[in-house]
């Protein structure tokens, strides 16, 4: 072929550069959107780990205390957790969780426990 001034090259290469930021900005968006889910599943199993063992601990200090404090809190490392408990109708105790991680999540998350197997029988979580 002879390289002629008819304009050939100038829109085959503006192509060619237009086609390879097509494919580099969807890749882009491809890794920012894992990206992100990795960082919501991780804040949501960080979450049922704290009100996992949120509840085995009242649930021991039901057991062995035979009571659940009216209110208290418990520390982690990257939260607070505190609940409330109410007065057990018949043999159900309904006790309220509210989870406020560092990071500005707030989950809320209600326990009922039976009074006579000192158990959780019922777990319902809620989001803001």
């Amino acid at each position: 072929m002879k390289n002629r001034q008819s304009g050939f090259t100038y829109p085959l290469t503006l192509c060619l550069v237009i086609l390879f930021l097509m494919f580099l900005s969807i890749h882009i968006d491809q890794l920012l959107s894992e990206r992100k889910m990795g960082h919501e599943t991780a804040t949501i199993l960080q979450e049922e780990f704290y009100f996992l063992s949120s509840v085995k601990k009242i649930e021991n200090l039901f057991q062995s205390a035979g009571a659940i404090p009216l209110k208290g809190t418990l520390v982690y490392q990257k939260g607070n957790l505190g609940y409330q408990a109410e007065t057990p109708l018949m043999y159900v105790q309904k006790v309220n969780f509210t989870l406020n991680l560092y990071s500005g999540e707030t989950v809320y998350g209600i326990g009922y426990f039976d009074t006579r197997t000192k158990k959780l029988i019922k777990w319902v979580e809620k989001m803001n």
